[in-house]
């Protein structure tokens, strides 16, 4: 499956798209208390930054407005959060959330989301396939996962040699590719597409004219979280060779 090599190129804005398996369950929930708007549901967190989230509704409907105040707890592994924000956009059944600014509350979400929540939520995909009743795409060799806080994947040629790798933390994105090198950039937006055969996202990165070393650093630092209960320490050895410049 080749689809995940597909980009589209922007030489304006240096837009590019990914095309990335998509993990069939969530376990980032958000639980939101009932109002005088009357928005209470449990969402699914489809996506999440430090200033905002995506929730979506699998079933069911939502009563959310545009501009309502929108308060409740983000549930994930047994960690959970209070936050409070306002709903920006409303589409069918997913919902835009911008966060209360207040600093109390935005601590709390840097806490909530640091790497060190991530690396306890984190799962190895590669391993548990079975378990999910989903097959990997061809050639991905490797694919870590925190419930859309965190993702690692790593493809391979089909000698058996890596070819690529991708990493996303947040809205932050970094990739290697075999006879290119790195390339940094960050999420603009992603959207779900189902085919046949899987489940697919695709994601909307804009890239950096130059290598963003806050980022590299970012990255570095994950890698050196892992241990051989995700990757084999070659293998983390070779991601943490490749994030040197």
């Amino acid at each position: 499956m080749d689809r995940h090599l597909n980009l589209i190129k922007n030489e304006f804005a240096r837009q590019e798209k990914r095309i990335f398996p998509r993990f069939p369950y969530c376990f980032l929930t958000f639980k939101s208390e009932e109002t005088e708007t009357d928005c209470s549901k449990i969402f699914e967190v489809k996506d999440i930054s430090y200033t905002g989230m995506q929730l979506a509704l699998k079933n069911g409907e939502h009563k959310c407005k545009e501009k309502d105040l929108i308060k409740g707890e983000i549930h994930w592994l047994g960690m959970e959060i209070l936050i409070k924000g306002n709903i920006k956009w409303i589409d069918d059944e997913r919902v835009g959330v911008a966060f209360n600014r207040e600093k109390a509350l935005m601590n709390n979400i840097r806490d909530f989301l640091s790497i060190k929540n991530m690396i306890i939520g984190l799962k190895a995909i590669h391993n548990s396939k079975q378990d999910f009743s989903m097959e990997l795409p061809n050639l991905l060799k490797y694919w870590l996962r925190a419930d859309g806080l965190l993702e690692i994947f790593i493809w391979q040629h089909k000698d058996g040699e890596f070819s690529r790798f991708q990493m996303i933390m947040l809205e932050n994105f970094i990739e290697w590719e075999d006879g290119v090198g790195l390339k940094t950039g960050h999420a603009l937006g992603k959207r779900d597409i189902e085919t046949p055969l899987n489940e697919e996202g695709e994601f909307t990165f804009e890239m950096d004219q130059e290598l963003d070393v806050t980022k590299i650093n970012l990255f570095t630092d994950i890698t050196n979280h892992l241990n051989e209960k995700f990757l084999p320490q070659d293998v983390i050895q070779f991601l943490q060779m490749k994030l040197k410049i």
